[in-house]
């Protein structure tokens, strides 16, 4: 029985696909949370203690629910099978056996200690798509625990973030764990798809080192290419000049020049326009070459203006600029732009409602649909006591 849309919202290109979710913290659970949105019924299969990121606050929303869990679970049901019991184990299996995807992230060998292996699950079920996520793979990464934290560094991208000279640097968020869920997303889906030319289910292996290493694109082919890996640059770039962090008058700026011509507008808007004809500066691969001496000639005509003057003047001569924004001003900022990202939903039940980011993928037939927000732990298990 597949959860109710609420009324007046579209079902959503995955309705009547089931997924069997037992994946926890963010890698898996962003996954299953896009199949979510664009309407497959996921149903999140939890351990009595719950995720672990339910735990993980503050922050917490107006109802005291961690806002880690909630930004990666909406959408879904929550069932609580405690696997250690015969009762727990059993009740997961019969959903894992007639669900369409199974997605699960546990260390290897886990899944096949309950029975929950993707050889078992597919003896009963043919068409089953099962998702492995990994942090280093199921061979002999496989004991390795696969925390962002750890990805990011051995996976070299500590190593190219942060400024020279100083310590490596971790990004911002845990962008691994993401990337490997939009792996998995789109493996999921590639899956789906087989399975209509064929009629069977396929494997899908997912791990966090080789999403990263594959996100790495430029400097990892740079550096297959010579030999040599890229050293850290702070806020410039290794191939490009000026695309990088520079000080206005009152704030910080963003410029990213990425062509010539791009450059004398640049030069010209800053009342230098001789600069685009320097020898040293006249060419990106010049500029890229003279990066300290460009830098040295960019900065005091640009920490004479506001900011704000910087960026509006630099827009209108299609140069791209933009200021250095936090988190509540880059979602005002794409909200003036139109893009809607944000959502609000409404537990239907508690009326509890969470504020999240909208699904970024917007297909004009079968739009996304934000229908709940993450669950209460066990929510559901009265329903899924009724399908039994």
């Amino acid at each position: 029985m597949a959860e109710p849309t609420p009324e007046g919202l579209p079902a959503g290109v995955l309705a009547g696909v089931r997924v069997a979710d037992f994946s926890r913290v963010l890698a898996g659970p962003y996954a299953t949370m896009m199949l979510a949105d664009f309407g497959a019924d996921v149903v999140k299969i939890e351990s009595p203690t719950g995720d672990d990121t339910r735990a993980w606050r503050p922050p917490a929303d107006e109802a005291g629910e961690s806002t880690y869990f909630g930004a990666v679970n909406r959408n879904k049901r929550s069932v609580v099978c405690d696997l250690g019991t015969s009762d727990g184990l059993a009740a997961a299996r019969r959903l894992a056996e007639t669900a369409d995807i199974v997605v699960e992230n546990f260390r290897p060998g886990v899944m096949e200690r309950f029975g929950l292996d993707e050889a078992t699950l597919r003896a009963a079920n043919p068409r089953l798509v099962y998702c492995s996520i990994t942090g280093f793979g199921r061979d002999a990464g496989a004991a390795l625990p696969g925390y962002d934290l750890l990805v990011q560094a051995v996976g070299g991208l500590m190593s190219i973030t942060g400024s020279p000279g100083g310590e490596p640097t971790k990004v911002g968020v845990a962008l691994v764990d993401v990337l490997t869920g939009l792996n998995a997303f789109s493996g999921i889906l590639l899956a789906l798809r087989q399975r209509e030319a064929t009629g069977r289910g396929s494997r899908v292996d997912v791990d966090l080192l080789g999403s990263l290493l594959a996100a790495l694109t430029n400097q990892a082919s740079g550096t297959l290419a010579t030999g040599r890996s890229p050293e850290r640059l702070g806020n410039a770039h290794p191939s490009i000049a000026p695309y990088e962090l520079f000080r206005a008058a009152d704030r910080d700026l963003v410029v990213a020049v990425g062509n010539d011509r791009q450059f004398a507008a640049f030069a010209a808007a800053l009342g230098r326009p001789a600069l685009a004809t320097d020898p040293r500066f006249a060419t990106n691969e010049a500029r890229v070459a003279h990066r300290a001496e460009l830098r040295e000639a960019l900065e005091p005509l640009l920490a004479v203006r506001p900011a704000a003057d910087w960026v509006a003047t630099l827009t209108r001569e299609r140069v791209p600029a933009g200021l250095v924004n936090g988190v509540a001003e880059a979602f005002a900022f794409a909200a003036s732009l139109g893009l809607d990202p944000v959502v609000e939903t409404v537990d239907p039940a508690t009326g509890r409602r969470s504020r999240q980011p909208a699904t970024p993928i917007h297909l004009d037939t079968a739009p996304a649909v934000h229908r709940t927000p993450a669950p209460l732990l066990g929510a559901h298990d009265a329903r899924w006591a009724d399908e039994d």
